[in-house]
Formats: C-alpha cells, structure tokens, sequence
C-alpha cells in the first residue's frame, strides 16, 4: 500500500471489494424500492412503517424515528406529512413533552404493512438472501458486524 500525503490508498484487492458492495448497495436498493412502486411506497415509507409496527401501541416519538431512520428532523417531518396524506400514519401530541410528537401507524397503515411485508420479503429473499449460499450468508453478516457496529459508535458525530 502505498502512501502518498499520508493517504492509505486501496489495495486492488480492496478497491474491488469496496466497489463491489456500492454497486450491490445501490441496485439492491433501487431494486426493493421499484418492487414497492406498485403499492405506492418508497424504501423511506417501508422503513417508517417497519419501526412503527414493531414498536409499543405501533407509535414512536417523531425524534426517536428520526434516529432510527438516519433522516433529519426536518426530512422526516415531510416523510410524514406525505404519509399522513396517504393515511399511513398521524401524528398525536406527546402528553409528557408538550412540544414532542408521536407518529402513530394508522389502521390503513397497518393494513397497508401487513399487505406489503411479504411482498417486501419475497424481494428480499429473490435479490439477496437466495443468492448466497447459507456459510456465505452467515460469513457476511459475521464481517459486517464490526463495520455497523463502528458505524453506529460514531453516529451523531459531527
């Protein structure tokens, strides 16, 4: 590896490695988010709707669910005013915070979740899951662990 400025530059070996997980990354992504078009969902509206039926009474303080989905307070706020219009969610006053808010599923949205999971799944499995074999599977998830657990040590950082 040579340096250059104090720079680490990738190895070839490293920079294929690299390049190939943006390139899986990006069209896994673009993949899951064309197999939700039909429904009239996008990966943003699937996340929400994921971490609200898997939270208590299917709702989560509004900051809370800006940190769960790596969105700003801001961005998330418009991701819901679109889904409250879609009927997916509401939002409800917090009781204890008198300028906190809720984001609650509604029954549509619930409806709607239960409807899309296994659709979302069946994606899942077609595009990722089914193409590695069970060993390779596990050895992924063993190698990434250190990465999402580096990443989330440093979240909030500036």
């Amino acid at each position: 590896m040579d340096t250059e400025n104090g720079t680490r530059w990738l190895s070839d070996e490293e920079q294929a490695a690299w390049r190939a997980h943006l390139e899986v990354s990006r069209l896994l992504m673009h993949q899951l988010e064309r197999d939700l078009q039909p429904f009239g969902l996008t990966n943003n509206d699937y996340e929400i709707l994921v971490n609200l039926s898997e939270s208590e009474d299917h709702r989560m303080r509004m900051s809370d669910l800006a940190t769960a989905t790596l969105q700003s307070k801001s961005r998330l706020s418009h991701q819901i005013t679109r889904m409250e219009t879609a009927g997916l969610v509401r939002r409800v006053n917090c009781e204890s915070d008198r300028r906190g808010l809720y984001a609650v599923l509604t029954d549509h949205g619930w409806d709607t979740m239960r409807k899309v999971a296994p659709h979302h799944v069946a994606s899942v499995r077609e595009h990722f899951i089914d193409r590695l074999p069970p060993e390779d599977l596990k050895a992924l998830h063993q190698a990434l662990l250190p990465v999402a657990k580096h990443l989330r040590s440093t979240r909030g950082r500036g």
